[in-house]
C-alpha cells in the first residue's frame, strides 16, 4: 500500500516469511500471480510481497480471516508454504 493510504478493511493483516527460497525473481512473481488467482476462494487478499536474494527469503503481506486461510492459498496455488506467519498492524 502506498504511504499515507489508510486501510478501511476490518480483516486482520498478516506478514508471512518464506526462508531458504531457491528461485529467481521471475519465480517469485509467478508464485505471487498464482496466489492472487487463488486468494478469493479463501477470503484472502494478497497486498504486496518482497524478496531478498541475499537472504533467500520472501515476505508476503495479506489480509484475511486467519493465518490458516493465507497458508491454504499458498498451498493450493503453488505449494510453497510459509515458515512463519505474524499478525501485524499498519503504522501511520
Amino acid at each position: 500500500m502506498p504511504r499515507g493510504v489508510v486501510r478501511l478493511c476490518t480483516m486482520p493483516l498478516y506478514m508471512d516469511i518464506h526462508r531458504g527460497v531457491d528461485g529467481s525473481a521471475e519465480d517469485v512473481i509467478e508464485a505471487h500471480k498464482k496466489d492472487v488467482e487463488t486468494q478469493q476462494k479463501h477470503g484472502v487478499k494478497y497486498l504486496n510481497y518482497w524478496f531478498s536474494d541475499d537472504e533467500d527469503a520472501v515476505f508476503c503481506l495479506f489480509e484475511g480471516p486467519s493465518k490458516e486461510a493465507g497458508e491454504k492459498v499458498h498451498k493450493e496455488a503453488h505449494g510453497l508454504t510459509a515458515d512463519e506467519i505474524f499478525e501485524v498492524e499498519q503504522g501511520e
